[in-house]
C-alpha cells in the first residue's frame, strides 16, 4: 500500500519543524512540489533546503508539477475554487499513479499547518473516495502564520476569558461582522481593515512569517493602516507575491 505524508513545515522559518516532522521527512522516498511560476520559486527553494537539512542517509527524489491557477476577475469565488481543487486533484492523482510504486512514501510539504487555509486534505480525501487511487495517509501538524504572528509581536491570541475566530480578507472585505475580542485575517488583498468601523481597535500585521522578508507592524488602526497598505503594496511588487495575517483585538 503506498502511503502519503502531509508534513505541515511552518510559516517560513526552517527553525519552526517539529521533531515529528523531521522524522516524517526521512521516511519519505518521494516528495511532490507544486510548481506556482517563476515568482513563488523561493517557496519551492525553502522546502529543498528543509529537506537537505533534515534528511540524513536516505535517498530521495523531488517530482514537480505545474500548480493549477484559479480563475480570477469577475467570477463565482467558491465555484472557481471547486475548479481549481478538481485540477489539482487530477494532478495529484497522476503523481500518486505514476511517480510511486506501491511499497513507497510520497510527501507534500504544506506551507504552514496542513489543517488550516490549505486544500491538501481535502482533495486526497476526495481522490480516496473517487477510488482513482489507493493509498493510506498521515498528517503532521506545523506551526501556523497564525501562531508565528502572535510570537513575533509578543502579543497572546486571546484576551482572558475571550474568544478567538480565524477568517479571510474576503470575509471582511464582504462586511462580516464580528463579536469576538480578537479576530485574525488571512490573505486580505482587499485591505479591509480600512472597513473596521471603530479606529481605536489595535492591529498586529505580518507578512512573510518567519523568512528573511518578515515585515511587522502594529498599532492603532487609526495610526498604522495606511502604513500598512503602503508597505504591503510595495512588498507585493517587490517580490511578485505576499502571503500575510493579522490580529484585529477591540480596544
Amino acid at each position: 500500500m503506498k502511503k502519503i505524508l502531509v508534513i505541515g513545515i511552518g510559516a517560513g522559518n526552517p527553525d519552526y519543524i517539529t521533531i515529528q516532522a523531521v522524522k516524517a521527512l526521512n521516511k519519505v522516498d518521494v516528495f511532490f512540489l507544486m510548481d506556482k511560476g517563476q515568482s513563488k520559486d523561493t517557496l519551492i527553494d525553502l522546502r529543498r533546503d528543509i529537506c537537505e537539512r533534515y534528511i540524513t542517509d536516505r535517498h530521495y527524489r523531488f517530482v514537480e508539477a505545474r500548480s493549477p491557477e484559479r480563475e480570477r476577475g469577475d467570477v463565482d469565488y467558491k465555484a472557481s475554487v471547486d475548479d481549481l481543487n478538481l485540477a489539482r486533484q487530477r494532478t495529484f492523482e497522476r503523481l500518486i499513479n505514476e511517480e510511486m510504486s506501491d511499497d513507497q512514501c510520497g510527501g507534500f510539504q504544506v506551507w504552514g499547518d496542513p489543517a488550516l487555509y490549505d486544500s491538501t486534505l481535502r482533495i486526497l480525501q476526495a481522490i480516496l473516495a473517487s477510488g482513482a487511487c489507493a493509498f493510506e495517509f498521515e498528517v503532521i501538524p506545523g506551526i501556523t502564520s497564525v501562531q508565528a504572528l502572535a510570537a513575533q509581536h509578543k502579543v497572546a491570541l486571546n484576551q482572558i476569558g475571550g474568544s478567538i475566530e480565524i477568517t479571510t480578507g474576503r470575509r471582511l472585505a464582504a462586511g462580516q461582522v464580528s463579536d469576538t475580542d480578537s479576530l485574525v485575517v488571512m490573505l486580505d488583498a482587499q485591505d479591509a481593515y480600512h472597513q473596521v468601523a471603530d479606529r481605536e481597535t489595535d492591529i498586529y500585521w505580518g507578512a512573510y512569517l518567519g523568512t528573511p522578508d518578515e515585515i511587522l507592524i502594529s498599532g492603532k488602526l487609526k495610526d498604522v493602516a495606511d502604513e500598512i497598505e503602503r508597505v504591503r503594496k510595495a512588498a507585493r511588487l517587490a517580490h511578485g507575491w505576499i502571503m500575510d495575517t493579522y490580529l484585529l483585538r477591540k480596544p
